[in-house]
């Protein structure tokens, strides 16, 4: 046990008195985005350690200027530090940590015991929150963390609702866990089919989402045996199948290919069980994902938490939270382990239809509240006669139809066609810096 780091935390609050919404981040400007939409922390990625090795990660300058933007709105920036590590891993873990805590990092979250004992012996001063990579699901092992020093779990996907009430009677520690977002296969990062099939380690940040590929069925072929094509059936001599020939495919050129990835978790309309069972802070996955998804989700999970802590007897769910939620998410939702075992039913073995109709079209920078001008930064194609929505963290969505376009010295416009170009149109509400335009697809 690692006195040292246990009084560190010694008179911590194990139950926060709000539910803390921690955002993913993917790069320095979804950061932003998170945080400026309603996110009280953010987890990241850095160049190293971490699980997702294909984002954009932060180098120390970009964590440092994450937390500086951060430290302007309440905020608080984690780090990734999840791999599974190898010996070879090991080397150069401390000054990592060093730079971590030296630029302002809140936390790391970690799943690897040898790096907890690392972080908590050489930087005491930097909170260690155990990864649900872990698969913490019982009190009893939630107890043996916070007998470690650390104050905060990430538990596995797999806890239900009742098991993570059970945990919160039981140790006196802040528990966190995923609410919205993709849901692993297996047990979350303990798959190997990537490994298997393209060398890229999933515990080594580099899985290549293997489930969410498309799949044909096969049947071994035995010699002698004989399969009809449809070119033979429709009246040509069948031919017996040679030696070489090893398999048959059972799926016809017609059928979808198969795949075996999980719907995607959604707990927007369980906000009051949630908060009620104890947890303290509410996980969104997701730091691949895209700047207009990462605001979306952030800005209705923001909205519902609000109601219901300011309010919990007369509480409602909205109505346009949910509809929000729908313009980001692109697959099927359901409810995770939260309140069921996930059965075939959570699970897509065919191609889905895409939920997400709307592609970010551009940010407002500035608006002229006497002439109702707004500067846009172009994020994509748009033009004349097109619908397009607004929407912000402090502003209902609004739709209009784009008027006139202009440049920057009031050059009329065809299209927004350049990306990042500086954009002056007419709206039809007050917007505001960071207010978002959408378009459908």
């Amino acid at each position: 046990m690692n006195t040292v780091a246990k009084a560190q935390f010694k008179g911590k609050r194990y139950r926060l008195d709000k539910p803390e919404l921690l955002a993913p981040a993917g790069n320095l400007e979804k950061l932003k985005f998170a945080v400026h939409y309603g996110a009280d922390a953010v987890y990241i990625g850095g160049q190293k350690y971490g699980l997702r090795s294909n984002a954009d990660n932060f180098s120390f300058e970009e964590m440092r200027e994450g937390v500086e933007f951060a430290k302007k709105y309440g905020a608080k920036v984690f780090v990734a530090t999840n791999i599974y590590a190898h010996n070879e891993d090991i080397a150069g873990i401390e000054e990592y940590l060093r730079n971590l805590y030296e630029v302002g990092i809140a936390a790391i979250i970690v799943a690897d015991p040898a790096i907890v004992d690392i972080a908590l012996r050489t930087v005491p001063g930097l909170e260690v929150h155990l990864s649900t990579q872990q698969s913490t699901l019982n009190w009893q092992a939630v107890a043996f963390w916070k007998e470690e020093g650390l104050p905060r779990v990430v538990l596995g996907r797999e806890t239900s609702l009742q098991e993570i009430a059970e945990i919160k009677e039981h140790v006196d520690i802040e528990i966190e866990a995923f609410i919205h977002g993709a849901m692993c296969s297996s047990y979350s990062g303990r798959c190997v089919l990537s490994n298997h099939f393209t060398d890229r380690d999933s515990n080594r940040g580099g899985c290549c989402q293997s489930c969410r590929w498309k799949y044909d069925l096969f049947e071994d072929a035995r010699p002698g045996e004989v399969w009809v094509s449809e070119e033979q059936s429709a009246g040509q001599s069948p031919q017996r199948l040679q030696p070489g020939i090893k398999q048959l495919p059972l799926h016809q050129p017609e059928d979808n290919p198969f795949s075996m990835g999980a719907k995607d978790l959604c707990m927007l309309e369980s906000i009051p069980d949630l908060i009620e069972a104890g947890i303290d802070s509410f996980k969104i996955e997701g730091r691949m994902k895209s700047i207009h998804y990462v605001a979306t989700v952030v800005n209705a999970y923001r909205k519902a938490i609000d109601a219901y802590m300011a309010d919990p007897e007369h509480y409602e769910l909205k109505q346009e939270w949910l509809d929000e939620l729908n313009k980001a998410a692109n697959r099927p939702l359901n409810t995770g382990f939260f309140y069921d075992t996930p059965d075939h039913e959570d699970h897509i073995y065919e191609p889905e239809e895409k939920a997400a109709p709307y592609d970010f079209a551009g940010l407002v920078l500035d608006y002229d509240a006497e002439t109702g001008m707004a500067l846009i930064q172009q994020r994509n194609h748009f033009k004349p006669g097109q619908e397009v929505e607004f929407f912000g963290p402090d502003r209902l969505p609004f739709k209009q139809i784009v008027g006139e376009l202009q440049d920057e010295q009031g050059v009329p416009l065809d299209a927004a066609r350049h990306p990042l170009q500086h954009i002056r149109m007419k709206v039809d509400q007050p917007v505001a810096y960071f207010d978002m335009m959408r378009k459908k697809k």
